[in-house]
């Protein structure tokens, strides 16, 4: 197939705190698929919320949310992003997603870069139209390395992040 041979290629024209326009291959593992289009794109900062939690008799710091801020182009917040995960717009539309995919760019260092799909929608606006959402160039929002025990038990420790998402909607809806 076409796609195939001509794997997408994605401008982002993020210009943010010494970030120059990127061109960023997307990862065959988590394309977004055929007859999508993106509609934005948005460079988040934030943090990624951990919890020490005992899991199947191991204490480990487990993700709760993001909580992040979301910037356009011209390096203006024009959402946020949330528990859920829920992504807010400037426009009051909201879109909630799920996880489909995901690929460990940088295990060490790094977040994994995801494929998401839209399960819910709230509001009129441009997020009402999302359909999947790709989170790429992930930097930091990796688990703290401090000690989860019974003495942490419950505590929280917020991570630093950054992080551009795009959204996509139908090329062509009915």
């Amino acid at each position: 197939m076409v796609r195939t041979v001509l794997k997408k290629t994605l401008v982002l024209s993020i210009m943010l705190q010494g970030s120059a326009y990127a061109e960023v291959l997307i990862p065959e593992q988590i394309e977004v698929p055929s007859g999508y289009h993106s509609v934005l794109t948005v460079h988040a900062k934030g943090d990624q919320i951990y919890q020490c939690s005992l899991n199947q008799g191991a204490y480990i710091w487990e993700v709760q949310a993001p909580d992040a801020k979301l910037f356009d182009a011209q390096a203006k917040i024009v959402g946020k992003h949330r528990a859920g995960p829920i992504w807010e717009y400037k426009d009051g539309s909201q879109v909630v997603g799920r996880v489909l995919k995901k690929l460990d760019k940088s295990p060490a260092s790094a977040i994994s870069w995801l494929l998401l799909e839209a399960v819910t929608h709230q509001g009129n606006g441009l997020f009402s139209e999302v359909d999947f959402i790709n989170r790429i160039n992930t930097e930091g929002g990796l688990p703290t390395l401090a000690a989860c025990n019974a003495n942490h038990l419950g505590g929280e420790k917020r991570i630093a992040y950054t992080a551009d998402y795009i959204f996509y909607a139908k090329s062509s809806r009915p």
